[in-house]
C-alpha cells in the first residue's frame, strides 16, 4: 500500500468511527417529577373509558390522580407549587406505544458498529433486548416527537434472537429505560411452504426435509428447555445453563407469570403451524407480522392469540392483491374478533409515523376509538404493561403527550410530553435543523418572521 493510500485508509476509518458520535442524541434527559400538575381544559382521550370534555387530568410522584371534568377544579384547593397548564382546545392522550422496534438498537444501517440488534448465534434466548439499547440514540428523540413514549426493542436475526424488552423513550441509562426488560421471548418461525422458485434445484423430498429439519430444531430446543424446568424443579442445586433458564419464564411451569413467546409469521401456511405448535405445548403465542391473519382468525380466537400487525405503510405481497389490503388489514381483523395492536412498517427511523400507520386504517374503515386503542391500551395489554400503561387511568404512570389536534391527523403536533410525570425534551435533530435553516432564510430575508 503507497503512501497516500494509507493516509487514505486512515481517514476512511476515523470517518466511520466519527459516524456514530455525529448521531448521538445531545438532548437533556427529565429529572423526577417534583411538584404537581394539573392539565385543564382539553380533549382528554381515556381510551379505557368515556373521552371528557373540558377534562382535568392531574399527577404527582409520576401517578395519575385526578381524571374529571372541569368542574373539580371549584371544589379543591391547589398547593402553592401546582403547575396548572391551561390546555383548552387541545386534546391529550395516553403515550403512543411501539411495539416491535428496533430503536436503541440500530443507529447507521452502514455501520455495522452502530447495529446491535443481531446476536452471534443463530439460537441465543439468553439475550435481552434491553442491555444493548443506547439510551443516546439520536432515533428515540424522532419517536418521541410523534408520541411514542413507550417502545418494546425485538433482537433479529437467527431462529430465536433473544427476548424483547419493554422501554421507555427517556432515561440516562438502559436500567432507568427499562420497564420490562425480558417481556417475552422472540422465534422467527421458519416457512413451511415448499419453495418452488425457479432457481430451485433441489427435489421435493429435500425440500420438504428441509422444513422438516427447521422445525425440528424449535422442537428440540424447547424439549431440551422442558426436561431443564424439570430438573431444576427436582433439584434446586442442578447445574444452571443461561441458555434454558432464561426460556423458564415462556414455559408452562411458570404458571400466572408465563411470559408469552412472540413468534414472527407472516404467510397462513406459516401462522397455522405455529398457533397449532405454540397450542400444543402450552405456550402463550403473540404472532407478529401476520399479514394473512385474517385467513387464520378462526385459529387465532380459538386460542387467544393476539397479533402485532407489522404496519399499514407497505405494499401487498401478491401481484393480484387489491391495492389496499395493508390499509384494510386492521379492519379485517377488527371484525374478525381478532384481538390485536398496531406497529409501524419501519423498525427504527420511521417510528414517529405509528400515529399517521393507525390514521391510515381509520381513513380505510377502521373506527376511530379502535385505532386509537391499537396504538396504546391494546399493546399495552399484549406487551403485559397495561397495569402500568395505556390508558388515562387513576394510579397509572403520568405518561402522556399533549397535541394540538387529533393525534391521528398529519398534521397534528405533539406540544409537551411526559414520562413518568416527567416533562421531556421533544427537540431532535430534525426539529434543530428546521430551527436553523428557518433563522437562516429569515436572515437573508427570503421568509419573513414568524
Amino acid at each position: 500500500m503507497t503512501h497516500m493510500n494509507r493516509i487514505s485508509a486512515t481517514l476512511a476509518a476515523l470517518a466511520l468511527a466519527a459516524l456514530p458520535a455525529s448521531a448521538q442524541d445531545l438532548t437533556h434527559k427529565a429529572p423526577p417529577q417534583d411538584h404537581p400538575v394539573f392539565i385543564v381544559g382539553a380533549t382528554v382521550h381515556t381510551i379505557s373509558g368515556d373521552t371528557i370534555d373540558n377534562g382535568v387530568v392531574a399527577f404527582t410522584d409520576g401517578r395519575l390522580t385526578i381524571i374529571s371534568d372541569d368542574k373539580i377544579m371549584q371544589t379543591i384547593r391547589l398547593s402553592a407549587d401546582t403547575e396548572v397548564i391551561d390546555a383548552a382546545g387541545m386534546h391529550l392522550y395516553p403515550g403512543l406505544i411501539a411495539s416491535m422496534t428496533r430503536l436503541g438498537l440500530t443507529e447507521i444501517n452502514a455501520v455495522r458498529a452502530s447495529l446491535d440488534h443481531n446476536e452471534v448465534g443463530s439460537v441465543t434466548p439468553e439475550v435481552r433486548a434491553a442491555v444493548s439499547v443506547n439510551p443516546d440514540s439520536a432515533l428515540i428523540p424522532v419517536a418521541r416527537s410523534g408520541g411514542i413514549l413507550t417502545f418494546a426493542a425485538f433482537p433479529t436475526g437467527g431462529r430465536v434472537p433473544g427476548r424483547a424488552s419493554v422501554m421507555r423513550a427517556d432515561a440516562w441509562t438502559w436500567e432507568s429505560m427499562s420497564i420490562d426488560d425480558s417481556a417475552g421471548l422472540v422465534i422467527n418461525w421458519p416457512s413451511v411452504r415448499l419453495s418452488d422458485g425457479p432457481f430451485e434445484t433441489r427435489s421435493k423430498s429435500d425440500r420438504t426435509d428441509a422444513v422438516r429439519k427447521n422445525l425440528q430444531a424449535i422442537d428440540d430446543l424447547f424439549d431440551a428447555a422442558k426436561a431443564y424446568a424439570s430438573a431444576r424443579a427436582a433439584g434446586p442445586n442442578a447445574p444452571q445453563d443461561l441458555r434454558y433458564e432464561a426460556m423458564l419464564e415462556v414455559m408452562p411451569s411458570a404458571g400466572a407469570n408465563q411470559k408469552p413467546v412472540f413468534i414472527n409469521a407472516n404467510d397462513v401456511d406459516q401462522i397455522v403451524s405455529a398457533v397449532t405448535w405454540a397450542a400444543g405445548r402450552q405456550l402463550r403465542a403473540v404472532i407478529v407480522g401476520g399479514r394473512d391473519a385474517p385467513l387464520c382468525a378462526a385459529l387465532l380466537n380459538a386460542n387467544n392469540v393476539p397479533v402485532i400487525v407489522s404496519g399499514t405503510h407497505t405494499f401487498p405481497k401478491r401481484a393480484d392483491s387489491p391495492f389496499d389490503t395493508r390499509f384494510t388489514l386492521p379492519k379485517r381483523l377488527q371484525d374478525a374478533g381478532v384481538r390485536w395492536c398496531l406497529n409501524t412498517a419501519d423498525r427504527d427511523g420511521n417510528v414517529r409515523n405509528l400515529p399517521h400507520e393507525a390514521g391510515r386504517a381509520v381513513a380505510f374503515g377502521l373506527d376511530h376509538d379502535s385505532a386509537l386503542a391499537s396504538i396504546t391500551l391494546w399493546p399495552a395489554q399484549i406487551l403485559g404493561v397495561d397495569g402500568d400503561l395505556g390508558s388515562i387511568e387513576r394510579g397509572k404512570l403520568a405518561t402522556l403527550i399533549l397535541t394540538d389536534a387529533d393525534i391521528l391527523e398529519v398534521t397534528s403536533n405533539v406540544t409537551r410530553a411526559w414520562i413518568d410525570g416527567r416533562e421531556i425534551d421533544l427537540t431532535n435533530k430534525q426539529t434543530k435543523l428546521r430551527d436553523k435553516y428557518r433563522d437562516k432564510y429569515q436572515q437573508l430575508g427570503i421568509i419573513k418572521d414568524d
